[in-house]
């Protein structure tokens, strides 16, 4: 009798869940949809410039003919390329700069001022600098999407490194273990979520520094459509080329989140 009464406590529980998630999805999408109405009858009444704000139908038309001639998939195309390169590049770069510190704990104390002045510095202002080196190349916006997350992803890597239980790194050493066994043994998976939580954080940082980068050495990409409509008032283009970024922004958060998914369902099957 008990079981079926918790049985029908666990079915309410998650109706109840199921119904939470309903109702929060529901409203996240009429939110959006307000906002897109008022915004189209405020446009089409005269309530605001249609010039300097537009309006959705004529995003979506903008749209339209940009994918007839295929020069969205361009843009959309290169921006994808060069976020996922400099964000591959960060995650490998930043795993591998926190296990040498963790490896070394006098590298450590020497480089962790240098690392917080540099996370602390505007990455904005590394742009311009990165062209004089670099070039107006694609390796300039890459370096560029790099800049904004790599310092801030050693620290938070190296931090989380040494939130391990050190009971279980002295178990390693006591059973004749080196510190490359703790390190792949506790460390590591340990680890795993903070990695993967570092991701999401990264893949927006990365988008960023690479629209900074296109920005000042594109010939092509949404930072170069945004700050090229800009400067000749296509600000269709400028708005258009705004909302594909938020749609791209939560398009690889997703892939990120789903990753995620995957690997908690790995560990608790």
């Amino acid at each position: 009798m008990e079981v079926n009464e918790m049985s029908v406590k666990q079915q309410e529980f998650l109706k109840g869940r199921q119904k939470h998630r309903t109702i929060v999805s529901v409203f996240r999408v009429l939110i959006l949809l307000v906002f897109f109405i008022l915004w189209e009858i405020s446009s089409a009444t005269g309530l605001i410039d249609s010039f300097i704000f537009s309006s959705p139908s004529k995003i979506v038309r903008c749209f339209w003919n940009m994918v007839c001639d295929r020069s969205i998939f361009l843009h959309v195309g290169v921006t994808v390329y060069e976020t996922i390169v400099s964000f591959l590049l960060v995650i490998f770069i930043a795993l591998l700069c926190a296990v040498l510190l963790w490896f070394s704990p006098k590298l450590s104390e020497i480089m962790e001022p240098y690392l917080v002045v540099l996370n602390s510095l505007p990455k904005s202002a590394l742009a311009p600098l990165l062209i004089v080196w670099l070039g107006a190349t694609q390796t300039t916006i890459i370096v560029s999407g790099m800049s904004v997350a790599i310092f801030g992803s050693i620290l938070s890597l190296y931090t989380s490194f040494h939130t391990v239980d050190q009971e279980k790194i002295k178990l390693i050493y006591t059973l004749h273990g080196t510190r490359f066994h703790a390190l792949t043994k506790v460390v590591i998976p340990h680890s795993i979520p903070a990695i993967i939580s570092n991701m999401k954080v990264n893949i927006g940082l990365c988008l960023v520094g690479v629209i900074i980068g296109e920005f000042l050495a594109a010939r092509n990409g949404l930072g170069y459509l945004i700050i090229y409509s800009s400067q000749v008032f296509k600000l269709d283009w400028l708005l258009m080329a705004i909302v594909l970024l938020c749609i791209l922004a939560m398009f690889l958060y997703a892939c990120i989140n789903l990753l995620e998914k995957l690997y908690l369902g790995k560990r608790h099957s």
